[in-house]
């Protein structure tokens, strides 16, 4: 059922987000307690301020209001992925080349299942990440369906 309200959601607010050039970055629809909540994380380039997310939300409301796709009562949240934004398509990790990441992997490469460093690469489904260990710079390639979860890191 959740993956249904996650499609259905997507197809509510693709023509809303196209209207205001703005980018559907993920969708969730979980469980906390006794309480639903439908998240859509949405972003632009240089960012995306409340206005437009209370905007998303008002039109994203009466679309589901209409359809009524959900049968059990839940929260909508319409907000920016924040600083730690999820990295899930191919087209993410090309346009963020540069940035500093952190990837889980579904299984080790190099003894490893996580990493965290610059990503200097991507190119034919496969990362390039530039990571330390101490002082010392190396380089891991990182096939794309190797991936469990990706996102920016913030470095301080």
């Amino acid at each position: 059922m959740s993956s249904q309200v996650i499609k259905t959601t997507e197809e509510l607010v693709q023509p809303i987000l196209r209207e205001n050039n703005l980018e559907l970055v993920d969708i969730e629809y979980v469980k906390e307690g006794k309480n639903w909540f439908l998240r859509v994380y949405i972003d632009k380039d240089g960012g995306i301020d409340i206005a437009e997310c209370g905007q998303v939300s008002e039109q994203l409301s009466e679309r589901l209001d209409e359809i009524d796709p959900i049968k059990e009562a839940y929260f909508l949240e319409v907000s920016s992925p924040g600083v730690e934004r999820p990295l899930k398509s191919e087209e993410d990790f090309t346009n963020n080349v540069n940035n500093n990441v952190y990837v889980k992997l579904y299984e080790p490469i190099d003894g490893e299942k996580e990493y965290e460093g610059i990503l200097k690469d991507f190119t034919d489904h496969v990362a390039t990440i530039e990571y330390k260990i101490k002082t010392r710079k190396k380089q891991v390639e990182i096939p794309f369906n190797k991936i469990a979860k990706a996102r920016l890191a913030v470095t301080l």
